[in-house]
């Protein structure tokens, strides 16, 4: 499979009491030490659901794969995620709040889900983030966000650092979404494939930034 595939949803709908058998003993001490039992059930239905995505692309069943990070400053569980089994393939994860995705194909994949705040704009934050010309865009949280989104997307595909957030400019690219909510770009020949989720009120960010054209599934 040549495109990357996209798996997201509300965590309840992942995260089954059997999810903890398919996570490795590294993942389950890391789940356990979660103060709150919702960040413990959103990492875990992450964990999961990045191994399923994994399966589907790879046609293997996703109790066979082994989810695997390792850092050189903080060590085993931290750091890019990959795939011991297929090493090769690209994967990341993020959760958020109630709300988990993951992707996964060939070459460099990132994927980000951010809770768009409410009120007026977050003006410490978008000096952390915004390059000058999009701060000149930017007029409130959701198109902040959604610039958050992107360059934490790059940052998963070890193309960007948290510290040099301001030095990647995409003002180029249109920050409203369409009427359906979704839509898919490109970037430096990257690809970009973006949506908006939540209910309740809540709205979330989501953006995968993949080497090959990705597909919501």
């Amino acid at each position: 499979m040549r495109d990357c595939l996209v798996l997201a949803g509300p965590t309840d709908e992942i995260c089954s009491p059997a999810a903890m058998d398919l996570l490795t003993e590294v993942e389950r001490g890391r789940a356990a030490a979660f103060v709150r039992e919702s960040d413990r059930r959103d990492f875990v239905a992450a964990h999961v659901l990045v191994r399923r995505c994994a399966a589907k692309v790879a046609g293997v069943p996703e109790d066979r794969l082994t989810l695997l990070q390792v850092c050189e400053h903080h060590g085993p569980g931290h750091g890019r995620p990959y795939i011991a089994e297929i090493p090769r393939l690209g994967v990341s994860l993020s959760h958020t709040r109630g709300y988990v995705c993951a992707a996964a194909g060939p070459g460099l994949v990132g994927v980000d889900a951010e809770q768009v705040p409410p009120g007026p704009l977050d003006e410490s934050l978008a000096g952390q983030v915004l390059a000058p010309a999009e701060r000149e865009l930017v007029r409130g949280n959701e198109e902040l966000i959604r610039l958050w989104t992107r360059k934490e997307a790059l940052v998963k595909r070890g193309e960007l650092t948290l510290d040099g957030l301001r030095t990647a400019d995409l003002s180029t690219l249109p920050l409203d979404l369409p009427p359906g909510g979704r839509h898919a770009l490109r970037w430096q020949g990257r690809h970009l494939l973006e949506w908006r989720a939540g209910e309740d009120g809540r709205e979330i960010a989501v953006c995968v930034v993949s080497d090959h054209p990705a597909t919501l599934g």
